[in-house]
Protein backbone atom coordinates (compact mmCIF):
# COMPACT_ATOMS: atom_id res chain seq x y z
CA UNK A 1 0.00 0.00 0.00
CA UNK A 2 0.88 3.70 0.15
CA UNK A 3 4.16 4.92 1.57
CA UNK A 4 3.04 6.59 4.84
CA UNK A 5 5.33 9.53 4.08
CA UNK A 6 3.73 10.23 0.69
CA UNK A 7 0.83 12.26 2.11
CA UNK A 8 3.29 14.38 4.07
CA UNK A 9 5.59 14.80 1.06
CA UNK A 10 2.83 16.35 -1.05
CA UNK A 11 2.66 19.47 1.10
CA UNK A 12 6.43 19.74 1.50
CA UNK A 13 7.08 20.29 -2.20
CA UNK A 14 9.27 23.37 -2.66
CA UNK A 15 10.71 23.10 -6.17
CA UNK A 16 10.49 21.31 -9.51
CA UNK A 17 12.74 18.46 -8.37
CA UNK A 18 10.63 17.54 -5.35
CA UNK A 19 7.44 17.97 -7.38
CA UNK A 20 8.75 15.56 -10.03
CA UNK A 21 9.85 12.99 -7.45
CA UNK A 22 6.54 13.12 -5.56
CA UNK A 23 4.41 13.10 -8.73
CA UNK A 24 6.14 9.96 -10.00
CA UNK A 25 5.63 8.24 -6.62
CA UNK A 26 1.93 9.17 -6.64
CA UNK A 27 1.63 7.91 -10.21
CA UNK A 28 3.16 4.53 -9.33
CA UNK A 29 0.89 4.24 -6.29
CA UNK A 30 -2.27 5.02 -8.27
CA UNK A 31 -1.26 2.86 -11.24
CA UNK A 32 -1.29 -0.11 -8.86
CA UNK A 33 -4.10 0.70 -6.42
CA UNK A 34 -6.65 2.63 -8.50
CA UNK A 35 -8.50 0.01 -10.60
CA UNK A 36 -10.02 2.51 -13.07
CA UNK A 37 -6.70 4.26 -13.68
CA UNK A 38 -4.86 0.93 -13.77
CA UNK A 39 -7.18 -0.41 -16.47
CA UNK A 40 -6.86 2.81 -18.45
CA UNK A 41 -3.06 2.60 -18.35
CA UNK A 42 -3.20 -1.07 -19.36
CA UNK A 43 -5.48 -0.22 -22.29
CA UNK A 44 -2.90 2.30 -23.46
CA UNK A 45 -0.23 -0.41 -23.20
CA UNK A 46 1.90 1.71 -20.89
CA UNK A 47 4.25 0.09 -18.39
CA UNK A 48 4.21 2.34 -15.27
CA UNK A 49 7.72 1.26 -14.25
CA UNK A 50 9.06 2.70 -17.51
CA UNK A 51 7.55 6.16 -16.91
CA UNK A 52 10.51 8.32 -15.95
CA UNK A 53 9.24 11.87 -16.49
CA UNK A 54 6.13 13.75 -15.38
CA UNK A 55 5.37 14.53 -19.03
CA UNK A 56 5.14 10.78 -19.78
CA UNK A 57 2.38 10.18 -17.22
CA UNK A 58 -0.98 9.38 -18.90
CA UNK A 59 -3.86 11.68 -17.96
CA UNK A 60 -7.25 10.17 -17.23
CA UNK A 61 -10.05 11.86 -19.23
CA UNK A 62 -12.28 13.72 -16.80
CA UNK A 63 -15.33 11.93 -18.24
CA UNK A 64 -14.38 8.89 -16.16
CA UNK A 65 -15.62 10.76 -13.07
CA UNK A 66 -19.09 10.66 -14.67
CA UNK A 67 -19.02 7.01 -15.64
CA UNK A 68 -16.87 5.29 -13.00
CA UNK A 69 -16.09 5.30 -9.29
CA UNK A 70 -12.54 6.68 -9.39
CA UNK A 71 -11.18 5.54 -6.04
CA UNK A 72 -8.24 3.48 -4.80
CA UNK A 73 -8.86 -0.07 -3.62
CA UNK A 74 -9.46 -0.55 0.08
CA UNK A 75 -10.78 2.99 0.46
CA UNK A 76 -14.32 4.09 1.20
CA UNK A 77 -15.75 7.54 0.47
CA UNK A 78 -16.16 9.84 3.47
CA UNK A 79 -17.88 12.31 1.15
CA UNK A 80 -19.05 12.31 -2.46
CA UNK A 81 -18.92 15.65 -4.23
CA UNK A 82 -21.08 16.13 -7.33
CA UNK A 83 -20.90 18.60 -10.19
CA UNK A 84 -23.82 20.90 -10.91
CA UNK A 85 -24.97 18.91 -13.94
CA UNK A 86 -26.19 22.07 -15.71
CA UNK A 87 -25.54 20.60 -19.17
CA UNK A 88 -28.25 17.98 -18.75
CA UNK A 89 -25.69 15.16 -18.74
CA UNK A 90 -24.95 12.87 -15.81
CA UNK A 91 -23.18 14.47 -12.89
CA UNK A 92 -19.51 14.04 -12.27
CA UNK A 93 -18.81 12.46 -8.87
CA UNK A 94 -15.65 12.68 -6.81
CA UNK A 95 -15.45 10.02 -4.11
CA UNK A 96 -13.29 11.58 -1.41
CA UNK A 97 -11.65 9.01 0.86
CA UNK A 98 -10.02 11.51 3.20
CA UNK A 99 -11.84 14.79 3.86
CA UNK A 100 -9.02 15.90 6.18
CA UNK A 101 -6.71 15.77 3.14
CA UNK A 102 -9.13 18.00 1.20
CA UNK A 103 -9.30 20.50 4.08
CA UNK A 104 -5.52 20.55 4.33
CA UNK A 105 -5.17 21.12 0.59
CA UNK A 106 -7.60 24.02 0.22
CA UNK A 107 -6.49 25.64 3.50
CA UNK A 108 -2.82 25.48 2.59
CA UNK A 109 -3.64 26.67 -0.93
CA UNK A 110 -5.57 29.67 0.41
CA UNK A 111 -2.75 30.49 2.82
CA UNK A 112 -0.18 30.21 0.03
CA UNK A 113 -1.86 33.00 -1.94
CA UNK A 114 -3.80 35.06 0.61
CA UNK A 115 -2.44 34.32 4.05
CA UNK A 116 -4.43 33.14 7.04
CA UNK A 117 -8.25 33.12 6.64
CA UNK A 118 -8.46 34.39 10.23
CA UNK A 119 -7.46 37.86 9.09
CA UNK A 120 -10.44 38.20 6.70
CA UNK A 121 -14.15 38.76 6.81
CA UNK A 122 -15.24 36.19 4.20
CA UNK A 123 -18.52 36.75 2.35
CA UNK A 124 -19.77 33.97 0.08
CA UNK A 125 -22.32 34.65 -2.64
CA UNK A 126 -22.94 31.16 -4.07
CA UNK A 127 -26.70 30.72 -4.60
CA UNK A 128 -26.56 28.04 -7.29
CA UNK A 129 -24.22 25.93 -5.17
CA UNK A 130 -26.18 26.32 -1.94
CA UNK A 131 -29.39 25.28 -3.69
CA UNK A 132 -28.08 21.73 -4.22
CA UNK A 133 -26.16 19.19 -2.19
CA UNK A 134 -22.70 17.78 -2.75
CA UNK A 135 -20.82 20.98 -3.67
CA UNK A 136 -17.09 20.88 -2.96
CA UNK A 137 -16.98 24.69 -3.24
CA UNK A 138 -19.61 25.12 -0.51
CA UNK A 139 -17.67 22.67 1.68
CA UNK A 140 -14.49 24.67 1.17
CA UNK A 141 -16.07 28.06 1.77
CA UNK A 142 -17.91 26.84 4.86
CA UNK A 143 -14.61 25.71 6.35
CA UNK A 144 -12.81 28.96 5.48
CA UNK A 145 -15.72 31.02 6.87
CA UNK A 146 -15.54 29.08 10.14
CA UNK A 147 -11.78 29.64 10.33
CA UNK A 148 -12.20 33.38 9.72
CA UNK A 149 -14.24 33.68 12.95
CA UNK A 150 -15.47 37.13 11.89
CA UNK A 151 -19.09 37.73 12.97
CA UNK A 152 -20.06 39.00 9.50
CA UNK A 153 -18.47 36.06 7.65
CA UNK A 154 -21.03 33.75 6.10
CA UNK A 155 -23.16 32.76 3.11
CA UNK A 156 -25.46 35.35 1.58
CA UNK A 157 -27.87 33.30 -0.51
CA UNK A 158 -29.86 36.10 -2.14
CA UNK A 159 -29.92 38.76 0.57
CA UNK A 160 -28.27 41.49 -1.47
CA UNK A 161 -29.42 44.24 0.90
CA UNK A 162 -27.70 42.65 3.89
CA UNK A 163 -24.60 41.91 1.83
CA UNK A 164 -24.47 45.50 0.58
CA UNK A 165 -24.79 46.80 4.15
CA UNK A 166 -21.93 44.52 5.25
CA UNK A 167 -19.75 45.72 2.38
CA UNK A 168 -20.49 49.34 3.32
CA UNK A 169 -19.51 48.66 6.92
CA UNK A 170 -16.19 47.14 5.99
CA UNK A 171 -15.55 49.80 3.39
CA UNK A 172 -15.64 52.28 6.27
CA UNK A 173 -13.77 50.27 8.92
CA UNK A 174 -11.23 49.02 6.35
CA UNK A 175 -11.27 45.47 7.68
CA UNK A 176 -9.75 43.06 5.12
CA UNK A 177 -12.72 41.51 3.35
CA UNK A 178 -13.02 38.80 0.72
CA UNK A 179 -16.19 38.59 -1.38
CA UNK A 180 -16.35 35.25 -3.21
CA UNK A 181 -19.16 34.76 -5.68
CA UNK A 182 -20.38 32.80 -8.66
CA UNK A 183 -20.29 35.04 -11.73
CA UNK A 184 -24.02 35.57 -12.30
CA UNK A 185 -24.63 36.45 -8.63
CA UNK A 186 -21.78 38.99 -8.59
CA UNK A 187 -23.27 40.60 -11.70
CA UNK A 188 -26.70 40.71 -10.03
CA UNK A 189 -25.15 42.39 -7.00
CA UNK A 190 -23.19 44.81 -9.19
CA UNK A 191 -26.36 45.91 -10.99
CA UNK A 192 -28.50 46.28 -7.86
CA UNK A 193 -25.89 47.65 -5.45
CA UNK A 194 -22.83 49.12 -7.15
CA UNK A 195 -20.37 50.24 -4.49
CA UNK A 196 -16.88 51.72 -4.47
CA UNK A 197 -14.74 49.17 -2.65
CA UNK A 198 -11.35 50.03 -1.18
CA UNK A 199 -8.04 48.28 -1.71
CA UNK A 200 -8.58 46.29 1.51
CA UNK A 201 -11.53 44.48 -0.12
CA UNK A 202 -11.08 41.66 -2.63
CA UNK A 203 -13.70 40.42 -5.10
CA UNK A 204 -13.17 36.86 -6.36
CA UNK A 205 -15.29 35.14 -9.01
CA UNK A 206 -15.55 31.39 -9.24
CA UNK A 207 -16.79 31.40 -12.85
CA UNK A 208 -19.94 30.13 -14.46
CA UNK A 209 -23.35 31.61 -15.23
CA UNK A 210 -25.09 28.27 -14.40
CA UNK A 211 -27.73 28.98 -17.04
CA UNK A 212 -28.85 32.17 -15.25
CA UNK A 213 -27.22 34.66 -17.62
CA UNK A 214 -25.53 34.84 -20.99
CA UNK A 215 -22.00 33.48 -20.79
CA UNK A 216 -19.31 36.16 -20.93
CA UNK A 217 -15.61 35.89 -21.64
CA UNK A 218 -13.57 36.54 -18.51
CA UNK A 219 -12.29 39.96 -19.67
CA UNK A 220 -15.83 41.21 -20.25
CA UNK A 221 -17.02 39.85 -16.89
CA UNK A 222 -14.12 41.43 -15.03
CA UNK A 223 -14.63 44.75 -16.82
CA UNK A 224 -18.24 44.92 -15.64
CA UNK A 225 -17.33 43.98 -12.08
CA UNK A 226 -14.41 46.41 -11.88
CA UNK A 227 -16.63 49.23 -13.05
CA UNK A 228 -19.38 48.43 -10.54
CA UNK A 229 -17.11 47.85 -7.55
CA UNK A 230 -14.33 50.33 -8.34
CA UNK A 231 -11.71 47.56 -8.19
CA UNK A 232 -8.38 47.63 -9.96
CA UNK A 233 -8.44 43.84 -10.20
CA UNK A 234 -10.97 41.04 -9.94
CA UNK A 235 -9.56 37.79 -8.59
CA UNK A 236 -10.56 34.34 -9.86
CA UNK A 237 -10.63 30.84 -8.43
CA UNK A 238 -10.14 27.80 -10.67
CA UNK A 239 -11.33 24.56 -9.17
CA UNK A 240 -13.70 21.74 -9.97
CA UNK A 241 -15.53 18.81 -8.43
CA UNK A 242 -12.80 16.40 -9.55
CA UNK A 243 -9.98 18.33 -7.80
CA UNK A 244 -9.02 18.77 -4.17
CA UNK A 245 -6.83 21.81 -4.96
CA UNK A 246 -7.46 25.21 -6.51
CA UNK A 247 -5.55 27.71 -8.62
CA UNK A 248 -6.01 31.45 -8.14
CA UNK A 249 -5.65 34.49 -10.39
CA UNK A 250 -4.97 37.80 -8.68
CA UNK A 251 -4.83 39.90 -11.82
CA UNK A 252 -5.41 39.72 -15.57
CA UNK A 253 -6.92 36.24 -15.41
CA UNK A 254 -3.47 34.62 -15.03
CA UNK A 255 -3.84 31.64 -12.70
CA UNK A 256 -1.13 30.18 -10.52
CA UNK A 257 -1.06 26.83 -8.75
CA UNK A 258 0.07 25.87 -5.26
CA UNK A 259 3.32 23.84 -5.24
CA UNK A 260 1.56 20.42 -5.33
CA UNK A 261 -0.51 21.27 -8.41
CA UNK A 262 0.62 21.74 -12.01
CA UNK A 263 -0.94 22.52 -15.40
CA UNK A 264 0.19 21.00 -18.69
CA UNK A 265 -1.33 21.81 -22.09
CA UNK A 266 -2.15 19.00 -24.53
CA UNK A 267 -2.55 19.18 -28.27
CA UNK A 268 -6.32 19.53 -28.97
CA UNK A 269 -5.93 17.17 -31.95
CA UNK A 270 -3.81 14.58 -30.14
CA UNK A 271 -4.66 13.99 -26.47
CA UNK A 272 -1.32 12.23 -25.86
CA UNK A 273 0.92 15.09 -27.05
CA UNK A 274 1.87 18.04 -24.86
CA UNK A 275 2.47 21.57 -26.10
CA UNK A 276 5.16 24.02 -25.06
CA UNK A 277 4.49 27.32 -23.28
CA UNK A 278 2.58 29.90 -25.28
CA UNK A 279 0.39 27.42 -27.17
CA UNK A 280 -3.33 26.91 -26.58
CA UNK A 281 -4.86 23.48 -26.04
CA UNK A 282 -6.57 21.19 -23.58
CA UNK A 283 -5.78 21.64 -19.89
CA UNK A 284 -4.22 18.65 -18.16
CA UNK A 285 -4.02 18.93 -14.39
CA UNK A 286 -1.75 17.27 -11.87
CA UNK A 287 -3.30 17.59 -8.42
CA UNK A 288 -1.26 15.52 -5.99
CA UNK A 289 -3.84 16.12 -3.25
CA UNK A 290 -6.08 13.71 -5.24
CA UNK A 291 -4.07 10.96 -3.61
CA UNK A 292 -6.84 8.38 -3.32
CA UNK A 293 -8.74 9.18 -6.54
CA UNK A 294 -6.65 10.25 -9.55
CA UNK A 295 -4.04 12.99 -9.58
CA UNK A 296 -3.64 13.14 -13.38
CA UNK A 297 -6.70 14.48 -15.19
CA UNK A 298 -7.31 15.58 -18.78
CA UNK A 299 -10.02 18.22 -18.39
CA UNK A 300 -12.55 19.55 -20.89
CA UNK A 301 -11.14 23.07 -20.51
CA UNK A 302 -9.08 24.98 -23.04
CA UNK A 303 -6.15 27.03 -21.86
CA UNK A 304 -2.71 28.46 -22.45
CA UNK A 305 0.36 28.05 -20.22
CA UNK A 306 3.21 30.54 -19.93
CA UNK A 307 6.93 30.31 -19.23
CA UNK A 308 6.43 31.51 -15.65
CA UNK A 309 4.02 28.56 -15.06
CA UNK A 310 0.96 30.79 -14.89
CA UNK A 311 -1.93 29.87 -17.19
CA UNK A 312 -5.14 31.21 -18.68
CA UNK A 313 -8.47 29.43 -19.05
CA UNK A 314 -9.87 30.21 -22.50
CA UNK A 315 -13.09 28.20 -22.56
CA UNK A 316 -14.28 24.63 -22.93
CA UNK A 317 -14.22 21.97 -25.61
CA UNK A 318 -17.64 21.20 -27.03
CA UNK A 319 -18.70 17.55 -27.09
CA UNK A 320 -17.26 16.91 -30.54
CA UNK A 321 -13.90 18.44 -29.57
CA UNK A 322 -13.43 15.96 -26.73
CA UNK A 323 -14.19 12.96 -28.96
CA UNK A 324 -10.56 11.82 -28.89
CA UNK A 325 -10.70 11.44 -25.12
CA UNK A 326 -14.27 10.20 -24.99
CA UNK A 327 -13.48 7.29 -27.28
CA UNK A 328 -11.03 6.13 -24.64
CA UNK A 329 -13.75 6.19 -22.00
CA UNK A 330 -15.78 3.63 -23.93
Amino acid sequence: MMDPELHQAIFQIKDQRTFRETALKVFLFQSVHNPVYREYITTLQINPSQVREVEEIPFLPIEFFRTHRVLCEGKGAELVFESSGTTGRSRSKHHVADTALYRESFTRGFQFFYGSPEQYCILALLPSYLERSGSSLVYMMDHLIRKSEHPDSGFYLDDFDKLFSTLETHHKDRHPTLLVGVSFALLDLAEKHPIELGTHMTVMETGGMKGRRKELIRNELHSKLKKAFGCGNIHSEYGMTELLSQAYAMREGRFRCPPWMKILIRDPNDPFSLLTAGHSGGINIIDLANLFSCSFIATADLGKAFEDESFEVLGRFDHSDTRGCNLLVS
